[in-house]
């Protein structure tokens, strides 16, 4: 159906964008979802760690506090979710289990432990023999480990399954195609889509992850790739997550109560590059086979490259732009599907009660000062910026 006026148009159809429709359309915004293959990218394909504490990096409180925020309220947005949409979401508390093979990764191990309980997180040191008595399958030279409890899983194609459809049901219309917001004499006009029709909306929401630099250069494409292999029917290799560096590579094994079991990931800053490559499917299948051996007896289903959104303070860009009309929802690089909720309740609030609330949100406003801020902003203009949403398959 043609629409060419409305409320709101969010660019961008991944677990950011569908979430943030969803919320504004059930606060009662006529809203359009612009999107060329709605789900397809890194939302389709993250691993689904909820994982603030074992992400921590030092120096990035503010960020910690977000996730940990956004942790705390996942389950209630779970429940209200999967009520909405019928669908399963595949969360679960089933913590994380950090583990090292070596005396270098048993270093490692025992700095980030400290910097996890320094900030008051809740850890716990194990043997290398606790961790194999949580986790059997577990190579017998694993020497140590950290438990981090809080650390959670979601399942982010049941996610965006459940998302779609809440959104539908609450109003919002979906066009499939690529989109362009637009000014007309410094104001914003609505979103131009690549078909030539001008949605005419006084709001709009950037939420196209590694593609929005085409509005927003500060954020830049960080690429991972994943592998999704099977075990076996009525089996678990693993019960919960498991991370470790092997040979100075970070890797992560997620299990899934389906059978499913996801291995990744590579950080690769190479561009717009969504190609799958042979060393980084060696990579994975090694260091993955080097924490449990019973991954090689596995079948290997699927391998998916895809760009996540980084930005230069690792902080995303949730919040009013500089450009009057303009919020955007993006830059959150490993930590989109975490902080969909906070960030669309954060959308939400600001186009509709004038203000982001309260709370940890507020360190991801694009106007704070530095090289993340969005006075770098391409406005858009007919023949100006690329399309947001264009290339994404």
């Amino acid at each position: 159906m043609p629409v060419s006026a409305t409320d709101v148009v969010v660019l961008g159809g991944g677990v950011i964008g569908a979430a943030c429709a969803w919320r504004l359309a059930r606060r009662g915004l006529r809203v359009i979802l612009v999107d060329p293959a709605p789900g397809s990218g890194a939302s389709g394909a993250a691993a689904g760690m909820l994982a603030p504490v074992s992400e921590v990096q030092p120096g990035e409180e503010p960020l910690l506090r977000l996730g940990c925020h956004a942790a705390q309220g996942y389950p209630d947005f779970v429940r209200e979710l999967e009520r909405v949409s019928g669908v399963v979401t595949g969360y679960r508390r089933c913590g994380t289990l950090a583990v090292a093979l070596t005396a270098d990764d048993r270093a490692r191990l025992a700095e980030n432990r400290r910097l996890q309980a320094g900030l008051g997180l809740t850890v716990e040191a194990l043997t290398g023999r606790r961790c194999r008595d949580l986790e059997p399958m577990l190579d017998p030279g694993v020497s140590a480990g950290t438990l981090i409890p809080d650390d959670h899983q979601v399942d982010p194609r049941r996610l965006l399954e459940a998302l779609r459809i809440a959104a539908t049901a609450a109003g919002v219309v979906t066009v499939q195609g690529s989109g362009t917001p637009e000014r007309v004499d410094e104001a914003l006009a609505g979103v131009r889509l690549d078909s030539g029709t001008l949605v005419r909306a006084p709001r709009v929401v950037l939420a196209t992850g590694a593609w929005s630099r085409s509005v927003v250069p500060a954020v830049r494409p960080v690429k991972g790739q994943i592998l999704r292999l099977r075990m076996p029917a009525g089996e678990h290799v693993l019960r919960r997550t498991v991370r470790a560096v092997v040979h100075g590579r970070d890797v992560y094994l997620v299990p899934r109560e389906n059978g499913e079991l996801v291995v990744g990931a590579t950080s690769e800053d190479v561009g717009l590059d969504q190609r799958v490559t042979a060393g980084a499917v060696h990579d994975l299948l090694r260091d993955a086979q080097a924490l449990v051996p019973a991954v090689s007896e596995l079948e290997l289903t699927g391998t998916t490259a895809r760009c996540r959104p980084g930005t230069p303070d690792n902080l995303p860009l949730i919040g009013p732009s500089v450009v009057p009309g303009l919020t955007l929802a993006t830059g959150h690089h490993r930590n989109g599907v975490l902080l969909c909720a906070v960030t669309a309740d954060a959308v939400a609030a600001a186009l509709i009660d004038g203000e982001v609330p309260e709370g940890p949100v507020r360190a991801c406003d694009p106007r704070r000062p530095g090289p993340a801020r969005s006075a770098d902003i391409v406005t858009t203009g007919r023949d100006t910026a690329a399309a947001a949403t264009a290339g994404r398959r």
